[in-house]
């Protein structure tokens, strides 16, 4: 995300990206709830540096940009700014660069995580797991991760909002004269009069 904020240079990024995932249950998790665990690829913190992209620490204020985060370039009549090429907006740049990172603060990598999945979640709910995407670039807050339910179709039962609906043969006998019969839920059978 690009945004400008109090403090910041203006095209600064905020905070590192949302990243979305899509989970597939069954209606049985999706009734009672479930916890699972899931493997995302994402931008993670890099340990080193802590972040930094600095192998040092040290930084200085950029050369080309003088600090500001901003260059203008003039093209003819037309004056026009935009965010520094050498620092990326930061103002600052790396003296001493990390080498796993390259600098960037931030490496890719596999993110293992638990997820808990609420009882009564439907299709195209979501789960928001805070500060679980994507890390920011140095010295800003991770993403969010959003976990979207997608729930399989079941073989016997049809869900409506929090109904289950499903068909049952009945003889004719057993309509007109009534019966008692054993109907299927998702806890075992049921006797129905």
């Amino acid at each position: 995300r690009i945004a400008a904020g109090i403090g910041q240079h203006e095209g600064a990024a905020r905070r590192g990206a949302d990243v979305g995932y899509v989970i597939e249950l069954d209606l049985e998790e999706a009734v009672s709830g479930v916890e699972r665990r899931i493997e995302i690829p994402t931008l993670v913190e890099c340990e080193p540096c802590h972040g930094s992209g600095s192998e040092d620490g040290k930084v200085e204020t950029c050369g080309t940009c003088q600090g500001r985060g901003q260059v203008r370039i003039q093209r003819g009549i037309f004056a026009m700014q935009q965010t520094c090429p050498h620092c990326a907006g930061r103002g600052q740049t790396i003296v001493n660069p990390c080498k796993p990172c390259m600098g960037q603060g931030r490496l890719e990598e596999e993110k293992v995580l638990s997820v808990k999945i609420p009882a009564g979640v439907d299709n195209g709910d979501r789960v928001r797991l805070q500060g679980e995407g994507e890390a920011g670039p140095p010295g800003t807050p991770p993403g969010d991760l959003f976990v979207e339910v997608r729930v399989r179709p079941h073989d016997i039962f049809e869900r409506d909002g929090d109904d289950l609906h499903c068909d049952i043969p009945l003889r004719i006998s057993q309509a007109a004269l009534g019966d008692i019969i054993r109907v299927p839920t998702l806890h075992g059978d049921l006797e129905l009069r």
